[in-house]
Order: C-alpha cells, then sequence, then structure tokens
C-alpha cells in the first residue's frame, strides 16, 4: 500500500494539509546537542534562515525542538526548555504567520504554552508515556498530535534493546495510545514507530520493512530516519556523510506507504518524494 491509497486532510489552526500525497516536515533543533545540527540555530538570524531555507525547499511543516532526546542525552528540564523554546515559536511564527508549526516536545505544559503562542501541532517521542497529562492537554488544546514509540528513556534507551518481537510489540502500543486517544476526543494524529529510538539497527529495518503493517491501523504515517545511526553504521559514516543514505531509506520509506518525511535535509526529501510519485504514476 502506498500513499496515494490514503487521503487525509487534516486542520492546523485554520490551515488545510492534505496527507493524500507525501509531505516533509523540516527540523529546527534550537539546542546545543542534537547529533547532527546541535548549535547552528541558536541565534534569530539562524533560526529564521534557515526556517526560510526549509520552506523554500518545500516543507509543509517546521518542526522545532528544543530539548535533545538523542541517544544517552540528558533531560534538561522544563524551566531551560521553555527558555529555549518560546522565543523561537514566537519569532517564527511572527515572520511566517502562514506556517505549520509542530512542536517537538515530550512535556504537556511545554506543549500548552507552545501551542498557546503559535504552535499547531505536538510532536511527542514517548506517546503519552513520559508524562500522564499529555493526551489529556492535547485534547483539551484540540490540537494535532504525533504519536511516536520510544522504549526507555534518552540517556539509557540504546543500551541492549530488546523486544519479543518489535513490529507486534510497536503495533500493539500503537493500538493501546489509539484507544487513549480517541477516548480522550483527539481525532488528528499521525503515528512514528520512532526509529533509533530503543531499538537495535536490526529492528530499525525491520520497522521500516513493516511500515505497510503501521498504515493499516488508518492514520498518516512518519519517518523519521534523517542521518540516523541505522543509516551510519551500515555505510561507515558519520552523520555529516550520511545524506545519500538518508534519502535511499527515505525511499524506501515512501514506498511502503510514509504520508510524512521528518527530515534535516528537505530539498533531497523533496526530490525522493517527486521520483516516488513519478515511479508510481507509470505503475
Amino acid at each position: 500500500m502506498t500513499t496515494q491509497d490514503t487521503n487525509y486532510t487534516f486542520t492546523f489552526s485554520g490551515k488545510v494539509l492534505n496527507f493524500s500525497k507525501p509531505v516533509v516536515m523540516g527540523i529546527l533543533n534550537v539546542t546545543p546537542d542534537s547529533f547532527f545540527d546541535g548549535g547552528r540555530y541558536l541565534r534569530e538570524k539562524d533560526w529564521l534562515g534557515q526556517t526560510e531555507k526549509m520552506l523554500a525547499e518545500g516543507a509543509s511543516i517546521i518542526d522545532i525542538g528544543a530539548c535533545s532526546t538523542r541517544p544517552g542525552s540528558l533531560d534538561i528540564g522544563e524551566e531551560e526548555e521553555l527558555k529555549r523554546l518560546l522565543p523561537v515559536v514566537k519569532s517564527v511564527r511572527t515572520r511566517f504567520p502562514g506556517i505549520v508549526i509542530s512542536i517537538d516536545t515530550f512535556r504537556s505544559a511545554t506543549a500548552r504554552k507552545a501551542i498557546e503562542i503559535g504552535g499547531d501541532l505536538i510532536n511527542d517521542i514517548s506517546g503519552g508515556n513520559y508524562d500522564e497529562n499529555m493526551i489529556s492537554t492535547v485534547s483539551d488544546l484540540k490540537t494535532t498530535y504525533v504519536l511516536m514509540h520510544t522504549q526507555g528513556a534518552p540517556a539509557t534507551m540504546q543500551t541492549n534493546p530488546i523486544y519479543a518481537d518489535v513490529v507486534e510489540d510497536v503495533s500493539l502500543f500503537f493500538v493501546r495510545q489509539i484507544k487513549k486517544l480517541l477516548e480522550s476526543g483527539v481525532r488528528q494524529f499521525i503515528l512514528d514507530p520512532g526509529f533509533g529510538f530503543g531499538k537495535t539497527m536490526d529492528h530499525n529495518f525491520k520497522l521500516l520493512h513493516a511500515l505497510p503493517q503501521f498504515i493499516t491501523l488508518g492514520y498518516p504515517l512518519m519517518a523519521g530516519l534523517s542521518r540516523k545511526s541505522m543509516i551510519n553504521r551500515v555505510l561507515d559514516v558519520k552523520a555529516a556523510a550520511s545524506l545519500n543514505g538518508t534519502s535511499a531509506l527515505n525511499t524506501i520509506a515512501l514506498l511502503n506507504g510514509a504520508s510524512l518525511l521528518r527530515v534535516h535535509d528537505v530539498k533531497e526529501a523533496m526530490e525522493c518524494i517527486k521520483l516516488v510519485e513519478k515511479y508510481e504514476s507509470v505503475s
């Protein structure tokens, strides 16, 4: 099943986005320690410049994160997260009033404050598991939610992750959390299997292969593969040299039904979408 078989239209604070054709979420990390782009966008001219670049290259959503959740990272706390995040959300919303802004956080209090000043959706790496108030907050705010699977906490999640069956376990997690969301009145949400978050390299590739199974749950599917270690370890390269590998896996994800690519490199992701679109148009 491909993305052309779906027809999801979401509304974000009056802005409409249709996922029947894949779209790109551009990553804007305003952190000093993110695994690839940490420290690059800490000044207003830099974060606005990167936002403008990603939008010009075709991004439909800008995902702003202020707390690194890379493997081995330590939690900075809510106060520091808000100190970093809120000025950026305000600045980006003021400069680009019509865009869709995603808030990358696992804290319900951070999510609430960021949505209230201009965010449009919440991208939660924990799928509601780190903060018991997250789902009720999403419901109260009447916002869209990215439901991602993570095993463990960022500081230790890559220390020998074990599953009975990674695909089945992630599927059961989605089913359980979808039930909670629906019971809370949340209707617009996106599923993300969480590549690299508490998974071995083989777990990640099994999930990539199994993307069509997750699509049968009936919601748009996001693939966050950009420059991750599942690419770097196979190719024996650093994250800085993993753009080609990212494009290769993004193409596989699209062919397996992903509706949304979360990436550092928007231009190349858009090229993947165009090529897959052409490939599928003649098949």
